[in-house]
């Protein structure tokens, strides 16, 4: 009898765990793994979007992982536990797009403690004066896959759907389909660009506000301008880029969940919104720490011409890899210009 009662007792405990997990719930295990390590944090959270970019973080001399607790596992992300410069990190990859950002860097600062948040990767180039391989720290992003797609035969001058509650606005602009039509009339008409709902920590909560320029942390830009003069490589094997890659600030960079490879559409987005870097994922990023509080900055190196190159040119499978990598330089020397470990970055 006290052996079917202990057996009993294990499978309620293994049920309750896997209805714990199927709730969404943190197991006790790894919840006193987290517990522990935020008790020797604050970490500075480092998000990759994917493991192109991460790997050549992981196996640099600079990264050195925690050997008592490497990583922790938690709802499909791995937590990557370790040191950059005498900076404790805690490193996650977010996956493609803006969806899969989001949710890994709202569950990173949910989870540790952090005093910042660093992400790094690639990007298309918007900008005919810079070259592949060059590091780009904009200023400012903006989420430029949320439209209001307007009807057919209505004019810029028409109140869009929705438009008078405050759900949509034409404050922004436009991108109007058929002025690329080669002739015949363009149904789709235009869409019109739409600032994100936020609710911010700061703020009251379902009380919604609204923000497109997100502005990174100005402590970190400023600790970013002392990178400018880094050196970077500028071939690939026996291929070499015009000039040697150089680490610049600039002023604004655009995400949506769309791989641009559109000459047409790069050049809308550099004549409209004065865009350099183009890609998927770094607006959900500092979407979720503009809510949340917590100072953070981007950088991304140019891999490829967004459609700008010649329809020959696969720039991106010769220097992908240099550009991967130079992002990860760039932002390891960016670790190693903050504070020691414990100070926190006043955000301005």
């Amino acid at each position: 009898m006290g052996h079917f009662l202990i057996g009993l007792l294990v499978v309620v405990l293994f049920i309750g765990n896997v209805i714990e997990e199927a709730n969404g719930e943190i197991y006790p295990t790894v919840l006193s793994k987290i517990e522990w390590m935020n008790k020797r944090g604050p970490y500075l959270g480092i998000v990759a979007p994917n493991n192109f970019e991460l790997n050549p973080l992981l196996a640099s001399q600079a990264y050195v992982p925690y050997p008592s607790v490497p990583f922790i596992d938690f709802a499909g992300r791995r937590f990557r536990f370790g040191k950059i410069s005498n900076q404790r990190v805690v490193i996650v990859m977010t996956g493609l797009g803006m969806v899969n950002a989001g949710v890994a860097t709202q569950l990173l600062v949910s989870l540790f403690r952090l005093k910042g948040v660093l992400h790094y990767g690639i990007a298309g180039n918007a900008d005919v004066n810079l070259e592949i391989g060059d590091v780009t720290i904009p200023k400012y992003w903006a989420h430029s896959g949320l439209w209001n797609w307007q009807r057919y035969g209505a004019g810029i001058d028409d109140e869009l759907a929705l438009e008078a509650p405050g759900d949509y606005t034409r404050d922004i602009g436009y991108l109007q389909f058929s002025k690329y039509s080669n002739g015949s009339d363009n149904v789709l008409n235009r869409v019109w660009y739409q600032p994100e709902e936020i609710f911010p920590v700061t703020g009251t909560p379902e009380v919604r506000e609204h923000i497109f320029w997100v502005p990174v942390d100005k402590s970190y830009l400023n600790f970013a301008r002392q990178l400018e003069d880094t050196k970077l490589p500028q071939c690939v094997n026996t291929t070499c880029l015009p000039r040697p890659p150089k680490v610049t600030i600039v002023d604004r960079g655009v995400s949506a969940s769309v791989f641009v490879d559109n000459a047409a559409y790069r050049t809308f987005l550099r004549s409209k919104f004065n865009a350099t870097a183009v890609e998927m994922e770094s607006t959900a990023v500092a979407l979720i720490c503009h809510q949340q509080s917590i100072p953070f900055v981007v950088i991304r190196a140019l891999s490829d011409l967004a459609g700008g190159g010649s329809d020959m040119s696969n720039e991106a499978d010769i220097f992908g890899s240099l550009a991967a990598q130079n992002s990860v330089d760039v932002l390891v020397k960016f670790v190693g210009l903050l504070p020691p470990h414990g100070s926190k970055i006043q955000s301005e």
